[in-house]
């Protein structure tokens, strides 16, 4: 089964600012195949693991440049269960040393998130 919710949650950066954003979950369950598979057969290429989180990060370029693109962060919590986060970065980090950068999260009025969240849905239906 596969769920999609929009949630206003409050998070901290990596520079300890907390700010609120609207940000999708995908709550996936019954998973058929491995998530690295499914996202890299949708297009998606592994970035990196948050050791303090357990989370992978994946991206999708939208065009020819490194930006805008696609990110996810997954978190498997359970056996054939995934948590995907899914946002756009739309430029890179402002300034060194910091990974933050703009990022869409607001899913209600970006129908290139509401695409691509589908997409995912249909690709772990398969």
């Amino acid at each position: 089964m596969i769920t999609l919710r929009l949630l206003l949650d409050r998070a901290r950066s990596r520079s300890g600012y907390k700010n609120w954003y609207f940000y999708m979950r995908l709550h996936l369950d019954k998973i058929k195949d491995s998530v690295v598979n499914v996202l890299r057969r949708l297009g998606y290429s592994f970035q990196h693991r948050v050791d303090e989180t357990g989370e992978m990060s994946f991206v999708k370029l939208m065009g020819g440049g490194d930006y805008p693109r696609y990110h996810i962060y997954i978190k498997q919590p359970g056996f054939g269960k995934a948590e995907i986060n899914l946002h756009i970065d739309q430029k890179k980090a402002s300034y060194e040393g910091s990974s933050a950068h703009s990022g869409e999260y607001e899913i209600a009025d970006n129908e290139w998130l509401q695409k691509e969240a589908e997409l995912i849905k249909a690709g772990f239906r398969d």
